[in-house]
């Protein structure tokens, strides 16, 4: 967990589309002696058989047989998890078989499958329906294979009769071989990669019992060079059942937030809460704030609970939420005082279409429209100022999810893109103040004042911190900026404190950050490193350069006074200034004396100000780069002859 605190913000990457995996894949390891990877343990076999029924209802079962090749995977696999919802579902595990490598075989007793609530909801009882079933599994070895099935029904989930699903096989070579069949209603038909066609397809049964079954048969051969080595663009299997944005959004909106009278405890409290704020800005701010601060945010995936959101006067007694419920809460509280918000649903968008959209989702938020603007809220993050969404959402393409009736006249765009904007200005301010003894130790205390998206970052990091632990992140944020040392003290602004800008403050010494032994000594100035945006790859002959990507406009000013020994005298670098439209930089380096002895001072500042600039400026760019990172690698020469003469005197 480091980050580059003043590093131009850069503009959210792609999301990468997740690789299914019936578990996780831990890291891989090479053999010293050898630079073939050696996994830490390999499937040898995965059959899955899925079946969904007309109305919405399914059955999954799962057969796997896996190796155990080291000591990593036997800990991979000392328990088989898996995660359901006992609203709808079930989940049996009829067999769990070892076959150890010293010969011999042992099945899992009934005693060691335990069924529990998910660690996230263990406090929140309205959430343990969100469970946990495991398979605890002891002294495995390396050699040993471990052979389990695992079937999960699920009967009249919250979305019936529509389902969806997404497949892809797996080409890393963590699956030797694969089956997959997948049994329809005859009516629906899944999208499938042009790459990947099934093996076989057969019809049963007639009329409303009629169904399809597709059947694959996957093996992987390290040496093959078809299609199937390569990752695809987009899944190998992909279903949805609703092929209407309108009539899905309507749903799912049905579902998340239906559009119900607001009851008299939802009236009073938005009232009671709005009361001192005269304007319609003001009364949304004071209802984020109680819904994003006051709410505890239960930490489930989306869609843990079905997209089923509890009634909103029930969330508001309890005192805690999911980030759907706490969605659900905010636009409640917003109707009651004639708002009119909007839920969205973010997705990966890369490759994403509608057959795979469902499967895709990840998170919540909403927004209001107050005059020709909307503000845009995320209450399920419980440190966001008001007004903030994550870089990774701005910019992107959004599921609008809402019931508009065509009586309402309201345009609706199902598919908006996010803005890209912040509320305000996204600024960062570092000042350092820093003493150097005769002994060659170093004390420095670093002040930032933060406004934007690292600031979310840090306000995320302290908050989700004990505050016995906040050293250690202070430690990395120190890092990341270039000091080393010993973290003696941190003091932190109330994360929750959301109107004001983040403030964090910490101590740090160095006990040996010169040697006076050295001729002549040399030290760089104590600023943190401002980071720039890197230039885009080289484009492909015929193609137009790709735009340099600046992000967020941002201005960045930072500060050093340095006290030196008595009789150290310093000689500073000259400063620079380097002005563009989309960005400028400068510095000041220079020194003073005073009855203690000699300070030295210097400041750096840089202010992106476009989002993005066009790729056939790459040179002058690369100029604007180079001009910084020149200064910053400019160094401050100290000399001691001074004092050395006055103690001869």
């Amino acid at each position: 967990m480091a980050w580059p605190v003043l590093a131009q913000e850069a503009a959210p990457p792609a999301a990468e589309k997740p690789a299914e995996k019936t578990v996780q894949k831990p890291s891989e390891s090479k053999d010293a002696n050898s630079e073939k990877v050696e996994l830490p343990f390999q499937i040898q076999l995965l059959e899955t058989h899925l079946r969904f029924e007309t109305n919405g209802d399914s059955r999954k079962e799962v057969h796997t047989i896996v190796k155990i090749n080291n000591i990593l995977g036997a800990r991979e696999f000392s328990r088989l998890t898996f995660d359901y919802n006992r609203g709808w579902q079930q989940v049996q595990i009829p067999l769990v078989r070892v076959s150890h490598a010293n010969g011999g075989t042992s099945e899992l007793l009934p005693s060691a499958v335990t069924d529990a609530p998910n660690p996230a909801v263990e406090k929140f009882p309205a959430y343990q329906d969100v469970r946990v079933k495991s398979a605890r599994i002891l002294g495995l070895q390396e050699g040993d294979t471990i052979e389990y099935r695992v079937i999960t029904t699920s009967t009249k989930p919250p979305l019936a009769p529509e389902f969806w699903l997404e497949h892809t096989f797996d080409r890393s070579g963590q699956v030797l071989e694969e089956d997959y069949v997948l049994e329809l209603p005859a009516g629906d038909e899944p999208k499938i990669n042009a790459d990947t066609p099934a093996d076989s397809t057969e019809k049963t049964g007639e009329g409303l019992a009629a169904m399809k079954r597709y059947a694959w048969h996957r093996k992987f051969v390290a040496t093959q060079t078809n299609p199937h080595a390569a990752s695809p663009t987009a899944p190998d299997v992909a279903l949805n059942t609703v092929h209407d944005w309108a009539t899905f959004s309507a749903q799912m909106a049905n579902t998340l937030y239906p559009e119900v009278e607001s009851k008299p405890a939802i009236k009073e409290k938005a009232a009671a809460l709005t009361a001192s704020a005269p304007e319609p800005e003001g009364k949304l701010e004071s209802l984020y704030d109680f819904v994003a601060r006051n709410m505890n945010t239960v930490d489930l995936p989306i869609g843990s609970t079905g997209y089923r959101t509890r009634p909103v006067e029930e969330t508001l007694a309890s005192g805690y939420a999911t980030q759907e419920d706490k969605a659900a809460l905010l636009a409640a509280l917003a109707r009651a005082i004639h708002f009119l918000p909007f839920l969205y649903l973010t997705y990966e968008n890369e490759n994403t279409t509608m057959d795979s959209m469902p499967s895709r989702f990840r998170h919540v938020f909403l927004s209001v429209p107050l005059g020709p603007h909307s503000i845009w809220m995320d209450p399920g993050i419980e440190v966001a100022p008001f007004g903030m969404l994550p870089s990774s959402i701005r910019g992107s393409t959004v599921f609008c999810v809402t019931a508009i009736r065509p009586e309402s006249r309201v345009i609706v765009e199902f598919l908006p893109k996010v803005p890209e904007e912040l509320p305000f200005l996204s600024k960062q301010d570092v000042s350092v103040s820093a003493s150097l003894s005769r002994e060659g130790a170093l004390t420095s205390t670093v002040k930032y004042v933060m406004r934007g998206d690292n600031e979310l970052l840090l306000r995320e990091a302290f908050h989700g911190t004990a505050k016995e632990k906040w050293k250690d992140v202070a430690n990395l944020l120190a890092i990341s900026d270039g000091f080393r040392g010993e973290i003696t003290s941190v003091n932190v602004s109330d994360p929750m404190a959301t109107r004001e800008p983040f403030k964090v403050e910490y101590t740090i010494t160095r006990a040996k950050f010169v040697d006076w032994s050295k001729k002549p000594v040399r030290i760089p100035a104590l600023l943190p490193q401002i980071g720039l945006p890197d230039l885009p790859k080289k484009a492909a002959d015929g193609d137009a350069a790709p735009k340099i990507e600046l992000g967020t406009p941002l201005d960045v000013e930072t500060q050093m006074t340095l006290k030196l020994p008595a009789g150290t005298k310093a000689v500073v670098p000259p400063g620079t200034a380097v002005n563009r439209d989309y960005a400028r930089f400068s510095s000041k380096y220079g020194t003073s004396t005073g009855a203690g002895g000699e300070t030295v001072t210097a400041s750096r500042s840089v202010n992106f100000l476009m989002r993005e600039i066009d790729g056939t400026r790459g040179l002058d760019y690369n100029a604007f780069v180079r001009a910084v990172q020149n200064d910053q690698a400019g160094m401050i020469m100290l000399d001691r002859e001074a004092e050395k003469a006055a103690a001869k005197k």
